[in-house]
């Protein structure tokens, strides 16, 4: 009959021989239980067995989660974002020291077990069993790796970690089958390196190689023995032995993990002695993750890839999928940005206006022919800290990829696409309308493409100026904009054809609703982006066609796999006459119309100002036939004070904000810091037919037909509340006050 104790229990030994029965009898023994002996004895020992079978027979081991390097179109390093810091390194790579090291402190007889260390879980019991609780554990190193595993295929998901950790006879069996296999199929040396490379080492560090970026700035393969010795002890526990935050506790324990490398006769003794007598001799490097350490002010940019990802259906079905694989990391993301471009477009936004100006600035630059984003600007800068300005809103594109939630009016930059519908109808250019400088149009008179009427009062809207009254041709009327002449345009066009123009440039809403067929909209009444109006300008310069915009040139997975991108599809908008037409007319605008302040000396170039009620919003997109830029300047906050009138940006008063007053100077910046001196392409020439209007004739000689006109007048608030920035509505009329 067994002896008691003189309590009536079994004695330690005679408890740890019958739990290892039990363990026995269960099909597996269950090492690195750290359980109290009595609690162990409680566990059902028949439903392990049953779940032993009902294990998978393959463990699936997930690829490490690493970081993920984003690269401009030049190879230069962008940004590095990851969800954990990982850089996996293959063994030849790992300090011989660091090899040792964890070996000694974390599983000593490695070398000499299998997947179980049967002395070392008969010893680990007898000691539990001695002391009434948990004082020593008994999982392998091969064991830690599995559960390692489990942990890392959890991610993020604390329901998944909790089981992935939980102290049951069940996962130890699971966790014991797992590590037998691992064993038998990857070898001692393989297992080691893997353990080194899921491993976490505190301070956001995953792996060996980020560890010891982090606490030494040097590799894996070139850590000392006290180095090596330090990292292994933090295994145990990274928070209690930080050497950043406690040097007096991590030194106590690198010097226990020397002791016991010299124990098992790794090192000398004297060796050990010689480690423990130095100090710790940290150099610490900040860990750098996310689009907030983006370089040249690409963190938009930065940010705007990563919604690719996880937005595009190239990269995975569900977003589940996408989110996975950007979790994952270990990409390398080649993109279109191009670091000239960014320099200048960054250099732009924020020269003119200042991060903390009341309104803000967005620049983007698209390449026309192959639909690249070359860069994105803006005036305040990427970050979270809203006392410095900073901000994460990307005021440059579409809400479902960071931007605000409509987009912005885009004013009289509207109307070369009502120019290009009409010359693809067959309205010549030459063609004139001669009005006061304030109309009433029947809105009934426009029509959906569904062939209803936008509504049934009238529409009422006027000038810039009580003197632009008179005639005016196609040329003329982009050069001053005059708001007159377009919506007659548009009313001879066809609204449809219009609102379908502007839907095969590319012309998005912020909400990513469609666009409206509004009357106004050849005022440029409709909200949009910057992106989508780089974008549409850009098939101008690309003779009429029109290529979606991308971001992304290539992505290298962490094996070295290539994965589908998104591509850009490049689809005719209009014949290379008409875009050929509209270049020629926006030439003039730049030459002696309203935007001659933005106008390059040195190449053929050609854009459009607009601006909007109440000077919310001022533009000014155009282009060169290599480059197409647009910049927005306006209120990203919200605030209904912020119409720019009687204002100061950039450290300069403006009477009123024009598009070619301050939009027109910054895209001015951008492009020339953009464009090469010795690449200037020109447009096709052709032939503009023109009228000859009764203004012409007054203003023959040193003035010209197409002289901006005086300054802009104050206009009355829009309908509504004060700063409303939401779309106008089919059948209301617009108020007076979309000018350039």
């Amino acid at each position: 009959m067994a002896k008691k104790r003189s309590g009536g229990g079994l004695t330690g030994t005679q408890q740890a021989a019958k739990f290892l029965g039990v363990s026995v009898l269960a099909g597996a023994v269950l090492a690195g239980i750290a359980l109290p002996a009595a609690g162990a004895l409680g566990l059902a020992a028949k439903g392990t067995v049953e779940g032993f079978d009902e294990i998978p027979s393959n463990l699936k081991t997930p690829p490490l989660s690493q970081r993920t390097k984003i690269l401009d179109s030049e190879g230069g390093l962008i940004a590095t974002v990851y969800s954990r810091d990982r850089t996996v390194v293959p063994i030849e790579k790992i300090s011989p020291y660091m090899q040792k090291a964890i070996v000694a402190i974390e599983d000593g007889r490695f070398y000499e077990h299998g997947a179980i260390d049967l002395k070392g879980v008969l010893r680990a019991i007898n000691r539990n069993a001695q002391s009434g609780g948990v004082s020593e554990g008994a999982s392998t190193l091969t064991q830690q790796y599995v559960k390692n595993v489990f942990v890392e295929e959890a991610g993020d998901d604390p329901e998944k970690v909790a089981q992935a950790t939980q102290q049951t006879i069940g996962r130890k069996v699971r966790e014991l089958k797992f590590a037998i296999q691992v064993e038998e199929e990857l070898g001692k040396k393989k297992i080691l390196e893997n353990y080194l490379n899921i491993t976490f080492f505190g301070q956001q560090a995953y792996g060996i190689e980020a560890a010891s970026q982090r606490y030494f700035s040097k590799h894996a393969a070139d850590l000392s023995l006290g180095e090596a010795a330090m990292m292994a002890g933090l295994v145990q526990s990274p928070s209690r032995y930080d050497p950043i935050n406690d040097v007096e506790e991590a030194t106590k324990r690198r010097n226990v993990v020397l002791q016991r490398m010299a124990d098992v006769k790794d090192i000398s003794q004297a060796e050990a002695d010689e480690a423990k007598a130095a100090p710790l001799k940290l150099k610490v490097k900040t860990p750098k993750n996310g689009c907030i350490t983006a370089v040249h002010g690409a963190g938009f940019f930065c940010d705007y890839v990563r919604k690719t990802i996880l937005t595009d259906p190239v990269f995975g079905k569900t977003s589940e999928e996408r989110q996975k694989l950007w979790n994952l990391g270990g990409l390398t993301v080649k993109t279109t940005l191009s670091p000239r471009a960014q320099a200048a477009a960054n250099e732009a936004a924020t020269a003119k206006v200042n991060k903390d100006d009341p309104v803000a600035a967005s620049v983007v630059q698209v390449q026309p022919g192959t639909g690249k984003i070359l860069s994105m600007g803006q005036s305040r800068p990427y970050g979270l800290d809203p006392k410095k300005h900073e901000t994460t809103l990307n005021l440059g594109v579409a809400n479902r990829m960071g931007g605000s939630t409509y987009g912005f009016q885009v004013g009289s930059t509207f109307k070369p696409i009502t120019a290009a519908a009409a010359l693809e109808k067959g309205i010549s250019p030459a063609q004139t309308y001669t009005t006061p400088w304030k109309i009433e149009l029947e809105n009934s008179s426009f029509r959906t493409c569904k062939g209803s009427p936008t509504g049934y009062d009238k529409w009422k809207l006027q000038n810039e100026l009580e003197e632009e009254a008179g005639t005016w041709d196609m040329t003329g009327a982009l050069g001053k904009s005059i708001n007159t002449y377009f919506a007659l345009l548009e009313q001879q066009t066809g609204l449809c054809e219009t609102v379908q123009m502007a839907r095969k440039l590319g012309y998005e809403r912020g909400d990513g609703k469609p666009v409206e067929e509004n009357p106004s909209i050849t005022l440029g009444g409709e909200v949009s982006t910057p992106l989508s109006m780089a974008s549409a300008y850009a098939t101008f310069a690309n003779r009429g066609l029109y290529c979606t915009p991308v971001a992304i040139e290539s992505i290298k997975a962490a094996n070295g796999d290539k994965l589908n991108v998104p591509q850009t599809k490049c689809t005719r908008a209009m014949s290379d006459r008409t875009a050929d037409t509209i270049n020629q007319m926006l030439k003039g605008v730049v030459e002696d119309g309203t935007g001659t302040k933005a106008g390059l000396s040195d190449r053929d170039n050609a854009g459009k100002t607009g601006t909007t009620n109440d000077r919310m919003d001022a533009w000014f997109v155009g282009y060169t036939p290599n480059l197409s830029t647009a910049v927005w300047v306006g209120d990203d906050i919200g605030k209904k004070d912020t119409s720019m009138f009687k204002i100061t940006i950039g450290g300069e008063y403006y009477p009123k904000v024009c598009g070619g007053c301050l939009p027109g100077p910054i895209w001015k910046v951008a492009m020339t810091g953009a464009l090469d001196a010795g690449q200037t392409p020109s447009f096709n020439t052709v032939s503009v037919p023109r009228a000859e209007t009764p203004e012409d004739k007054e203003k023959e000689g040193d003035q010209g037909p197409n002289k901006p006109g005086k300054p802009n007048k104050p206009n009355k608030p829009r309908d509504g509340k004060p700063g409303d920035r939401r779309p106008n509505i089919p059948g209301i009329t617009l108020p007076p006050g979309i000018f350039d």
